[in-house]
């Protein structure tokens, strides 16, 4: 199923998880409650956490987008995931966030290394200056929340208080889907 106008939720996290580790469990149970909402799902396309929001969503019997690009199958010798159920490839790096942002409805992180901050500061950044309409950005876990937090306090006078709305933190998948279904709803960002 491809419905154009189902809303469509983009996960960013990292690709080291591994079947059975917290961090992947986390991510599966993420893409199943995705999949019980029947929303889609745009990820990476690849391992990690992106797999197994990919075969959560899949599972659950939601459609699964992976937006994948030629640098990173250059970088590290990796196909789509078997999950995905529609292709976006892309040439650059760049171009492969901007297609997740851009193509989303909502956006959640779930912990990650460097890509995963890039995209949430894209995508933070593109909400502020108003280059996307509003929509919900979620990181799950305390760790962001925690990064986030110093980030405010070391940068306190760049970081004004308006500009922080943008960024919502939740605890657990169960968490960040609530605040997704509000937005859905037709609740504010």
């Amino acid at each position: 199923m491809n419905d154009l106008n189902t809303f469509k939720v983009t996960v960013f996290g990292g690709a080291s998880p591994l079947p059975g580790e917290p961090s992947y469990d986390e991510a599966l149970l993420l893409g199943r409650l995705i999949g019980k909402q029947g929303w889609t799902v745009l990820t990476g396309g690849y391992i990690g956490t992106m797999e197994a929001v990919s075969r959560g969503a899949a599972e659950g019997g939601s459609h699964v987008i992976g937006v994948t690009c030629m640098d990173i199958e250059n970088w590290r010798n990796t196909k789509v995931n078997p999950w995905v159920h529609e292709e976006r490839k892309f040439a650059t790096l760049r171009e492969r966030m901007l297609a997740l942002i851009d193509f989303c409805d909502a956006a959640v992180a779930l912990p990650g290394g460097i890509g995963t901050l890039t995209e949430i500061m894209m995508t933070w950044n593109q909400l502020l200056i108003h280059t996307i309409p509003p929509r919900p950005l979620v990181m799950i876990g305390v760790g962001w929340k925690k990064i986030f937090s110093t980030f405010y306090k070391e940068f306190n006078n760049y970081i004004p208080y308006d500009q922080r709305q943008w960024a919502a933190f939740a605890t657990d998948p169960h968490q960040a889907i609530l605040m997704l279904q509000e937005f859905h709803a037709g609740g504010k960002v």
